[in-house]
């Protein structure tokens, strides 16, 4: 919005990091010979915005460097598009959201603005409702600047556009991002935004280092906050649990206007979440996930719940986040075993569609399984881990937006874990999920094989390249178990077994009802050789 400091702001930002800076302002003005109030009495605001449009679209594809845009310019629809292809091939379109008290101060200030002329503060509320919306939607960075310096809010814009968001959106969803990259934890508060006044931040004891962090940065933010602790893994996924935590939020009287925050593994991510889907019918909630399984799992989507006796998941509801703040510093805590079992849902995405992350994988695959928490940030391995888990939060939210309620499409993400999530309800969860999901994917790929869909080859690299990456792809059961389980899985119909299997790499089909025999033999060519 006009008084946000774009100019200020975008010439601190172009100087950290040597860049070339222009303002679309002043170019226009060189373009036409003229100030561009005097442009604007002369010929009006259309005559403006077409040349404007036009400098604008001319820059974007010539300039490498950072360009300062008017206010008014995403408002074109030419300019929306230009901006649009510019963020589809990798760049950043960077919102400066300017507190509108500070930035109504500094236009009324700084004069010159037609578009202020009269009321300016009436004039600037009015253009900033009609704005606001189409900003967040054209900018892929959104960067809040409230009592930041323009060197303050520089440095928090590079931080932000070294950054990969992917926007998660759909049919039945609030929009929402996924943030992944090193200290995108800082964002915790304006993720949040300024409504809730208390937030419950729900954590396992394994990550009080980083729960401390995210008790700071929201107690410096002004948020009320409550720690809730819960058992790590399974163990803290249960109805018992989430009692325990019920009765914990009545007690310190949180409302529908406060809010909650997960913090930990993907149990903790889901068990979060399930609160906030019930707690007073649904309040908001951040999800924080520290592991790379919860990163690229189970903290996006909006699947949340906890596990009963008779199976996984079983009592759950779908309430999407506000937002998921993928910070990379949380892995360098993380032991190598833990590490390691989520590249397994990374590679079912693979799998699934995006056959890029199983090059990538196979590429990596000696660094991935010898994951060393120490050495890991600087290393260079922290971008190959980081484009694994872009690629796979793609894939989850491609599934996602088109099928939030998980009755069709959203099924595939299922690749590997009906008899996966089998396995952790016989070992009794000493299992962790990423190694039940590969061995899944190995049974899976042995089935599709026998029913004819897919080739030995593609069974073999299954194999191959799981076993390369650390995973498991062999285990030991009784398969009258197995199947009892499996009928109870949630894709089942009725007394119908119902698999995700695949046709060919990268691209994933329901079977329904596989003949009795296949079912079995895919079972016995699963279990060790030894």
């Amino acid at each position: 919005m006009m008084g946000a400091g774009k100019t200020r702001v975008g010439k601190e930002v172009a100087k950290l990091l040597g860049l070339p800076f222009r303002d679309a302002d002043v170019a226009i003005e060189h373009e036409v010979g003229m100030t561009i109030p005097a442009y604007f009495q002369r010929h009006g605001e259309p005559a403006f915005r077409e040349v404007e449009a036009d400098v604008i679209a001319r820059t974007l594809v010539s300039f490498d460097g950072v360009f300062s845009l008017g206010g008014g310019a995403p408002m074109t629809p030419s300019t929306q598009a230009e901006l649009a292809r510019y963020a589809e091939a990798g760049g950043k379109v960077v919102y400066l959201m300017a507190d509108p008290a500070e930035a109504m101060e500094r236009a009324a200030r700084g004069g010159g603005r037609p578009m202020l002329d009269g009321d300016a503060n009436a004039r600037w509320k009015k253009l900033y409702r009609e704005r606001d919306p189409v900003f967040r939607d054209v900018a892929n960075v959104r960067v809040r600047t409230k009592g930041l310096t323009p060197l303050g809010a520089a440095r928090k814009v590079i931080d932000m556009i070294e950054e990969r968001s992917i926007h998660v959106t759909g049919a039945a969803i609030e929009p929402y991002d996924v943030v992944v990259g090193e200290g995108s934890l800082n964002h915790l508060a304006d993720v949040l935004g300024e409504g809730p006044a208390k937030v419950a931040l729900i954590h396992t004891q394994p990550v009080q280092r980083h729960a401390d962090r995210a008790r700071t940065l929201l107690r410096k933010a002004g948020y009320d906050v409550r720690e809730l602790t819960i058992p790590d893994a399974e163990a803290g996924k249960t109805v018992a649990v989430a009692d325990s935590l019920w009765q914990r939020l009545g007690e310190e009287g949180f409302t529908r206007s406060d809010a909650i925050v997960g913090l930990g593994g993907g149990a903790a991510t889901d068990v979060a979440g399930f609160i906030a889907a019930t707690w007073m019918r649904g309040v908001r909630y951040v999800n924080c996930p520290t592991s790379l399984l919860a990163m690229v799992d189970a903290s996006t989507g909006g699947k949340t719940g906890v596990n009963m006796p008779q199976g996984k998941n079983l009592v759950g509801a779908f309430h999407t986040p506000a937002g998921v703040l993928a910070d990379l510093t949380c892995l360098s805590s993380l032991p190598r075993d833990i590490f390691v079992e989520g590249l397994g849902e990374v590679a079912k995405s693979g799998f699934i569609m995006d056959t890029a992350i199983l090059g990538i994988l196979a590429d990596h695959a000696a660094e991935l399984r010898g994951f060393d928490g120490a050495t890991f940030l600087g290393s260079g391995l922290e971008d190959v881990v980081a484009e694994l888990i872009e690629r796979t939060v793609r894939v989850k939210a491609h599934h996602v937006s088109a099928d939030l309620t998980e009755k069709g499409l959203r099924e595939f993400l299922n690749y590997g874990h009906t008899l996966g999530h089998a396995i952790e309800q016989i070992e009794h969860f000493s299992w962790r999920h990423g190694n039940a999901v590969a061995v899944g994917m190995v049974y899976a790929a042995e089935l599709a094989h026998l029913l004819g869909y897919i080739d030995q080859d593609l069974v073999d690299r299954h194999r191959e390249l799981l076993a390369s990456l650390g995973l498991p792809t062999a285990w030991r059961g009784d398969f009258d178990a197995v199947l009892a389980l499996m009928h109870r899985d949630k894709k089942a119909r009725g007394n119908t077994l119902r698999f995700v299997v695949l046709d060919r790499p990268g691209h994933a089909i329901h079977l329904d009802d596989p003949p009795a025999d296949a079912v079995r033999e895919a079972f016995e060519r699963i279990q060790p050789t030894d």
